[in-house]
């Protein structure tokens, strides 16, 4: 059995996230989605938040789980026995990134192997900072993000006048 770990803020998570999960779940037996929790980040949505938004999205993917994490991610692999970290990728500039980042997840713990997975073409401009921008602006972001991602972000947005 085959289990692989998909780690990210996910604030807020979009249709591209949701994209790699769906494949992710058809590629290994099951797919964990790690939320980083960091303390040190400012978030726009709690860490709660993100994990219900992320539960809806996956609700018919039977082999997918959502948890929390506030450590590092080989340590969740290593404690839930997994051996694969999944990462998407959109550009060059990720890529040199999550390479360093895999490097650094290889030496913490040469158990785990990290597979990038390459963004569907019509995901590739999504960036979950672009999003909180657009949505700010008004900009119509339906095609981007799941409605119920919408609905929160707006209403965190609008309401408490605030964007990170």
């Amino acid at each position: 059995m085959v289990k692989a770990v998909f780690p990210g803020s996910f604030d807020p998570p979009t249709n591209g996230h949701l994209n790699l999960i769906k494949r992710g779940s058809q590629l290994f037996d099951s797919l964990d989605v790690v939320i980083s929790v960091n303390y040190q980040k400012k978030y726009l949505l709690t860490p709660e938040e993100r994990f219900t938004l992320i539960n809806d999205m996956i609700e018919d993917i039977p082999n997918v789980t959502v948890t929390l994490w506030d450590r590092l991610i080989v340590d969740y692999a290593h404690n839930n026995n997994i051996g694969v970290i999944m990462r998407g990728v959109r550009a060059v500039d990720d890529f040199g990134y999550e390479f360093e980042l895999s490097m650094l997840n290889k030496q913490l713990n040469p158990q785990v192997e990290t597979i990038f997975l390459p963004t569907d073409q019509k995901y590739f401009v999504l960036r979950s900072s672009s999003i909180k921008e657009l949505v700010q602006l008004g900009a119509d972001v339906s095609k981007m993000i799941p409605l119920n991602v919408e609905k929160l972000l707006r209403e965190k947005i609008f309401d408490k006048g605030k964007i990170n």
